[in-house]
């Protein structure tokens, strides 16, 4: 067991600039104006305090604007110029599906692409198999990543409609004989039976949101239940294990919180231990949009990162 204060914790910010078909333009006075592709979208976004750079005319040029309601995840878009119900992406090999939907997320939270590298890197330092747990997957970006460069994945999500979109950007990027599992089942059951089992995993991918609903009604709230997660998620972590990933939105954490919460989880001395924040990169005037809050383990001490 190591001693927590002592340990010295990097903090960086990380951003994702190998991407081509998408950009962050412009921000400001609580929104953000970004190109999907040949899109662009307005979003609302309360970490843009500051005015935007752009002029108005850059943003009434946008294809749709997404207005949230008074509740906290409500609202609707409203479409200024043809928009197809959903167009396709790329992100170095990985291809996927983004569309407008009855939320403000599209499919695809960009500012993640520094973590698929990382992920990819720290799989292919292996030199050997890997089995790859990721939790709350999504549209499975992380999981075709990691896929990608060789593990067996195991995706938990709650929801049917987002892992048959996984399995279609799967398809997207020619990926339909890798080894991914894709479960619908709430992420802390799921665990639980794995652990059960004896299933050991040498990578964790833990993007958990603020609040959320199993597939039976299971209430799953950040705080309350993250520690319940982190203890089950050591039951199943390998005896030799590869790497952890934990990433945060919209919670009142810092990248500390969630540092000394892995550390809970990974009881090495040894390996490359990182917390901060990924955030996106203003094309207008090179602003840092900080999306989230991350901390993150590598048993290579020399594995690279971006930023």
């Amino acid at each position: 067991m190591f001693s927590k204060q002592t340990l010295p914790i990097p903090y960086c910010i990380l951003t994702s600039p190998d991407w081509k078909d998408y950009e962050l333009l412009d921000s400001g006075n609580g929104w953000k104006l970004e190109r999907f592709g040949q899109f662009q979208l307005i979003r609302p976004e309360a970490e843009a305090v500051w005015s935007p750079a752009l002029p108005e005319s850059r943003w009434s040029a946008a294809h749709a604007r997404f207005v949230p309601s008074p509740e906290e995840n409500g609202g609707h878009w409203q479409h200024h110029k043809p928009l197809p119900e959903r167009w396709k992406m790329r992100y170095k090999k990985l291809s996927f599906y983004v569309q407008t939907s009855a939320s403000r997320h599209v499919g695809v939270f960009p500012e993640q692409a520094c973590q698929w590298d990382w992920i990819s890197e720290q799989i292919s330092a292996a030199g050997k198999p890997v089995k790859v747990l990721n939790l709350f997957g999504y549209t499975g970006l992380a999981t075709l990543a990691a896929a990608q460069a060789g593990a067996q994945v195991t995706h938990v999500d709650a929801s049917r409609k987002v892992l048959n979109w996984a399995r279609e950007n799967q398809t997207l990027s020619g990926l339909d004989s890798a080894p991914i599992r894709w479960i619908l089942d709430d992420a802390v059951k799921f665990v639980q039976r794995e652990a059960r089992r004896g299933v050991k995993y040498e990578g964790l991918i833990l993007d958990p949101p603020k609040f959320g609903r199993g597939p039976k009604g299971e209430v799953w709230e950040f705080f309350r239940l993250l520690p319940n997660l982190l203890d089950s998620c050591q039951q199943v972590l390998a005896d030799q294990p590869l790497f952890v990933v934990l990433t945060a939105y919209a919670v009142k954490a810092s990248a500390l919180t969630l540092q000394y919460a892995l550390q809970e989880l990974i009881q090495h001395t040894d390996g490359d231990w990182t917390c901060g924040e990924v955030a996106l990169q203003e094309k207008s005037v090179g602003r840092l949009l900080s999306m989230a809050i991350f901390a993150r383990w590598s048993r290579f001490t020399t594995a690279p990162s971006r930023s």
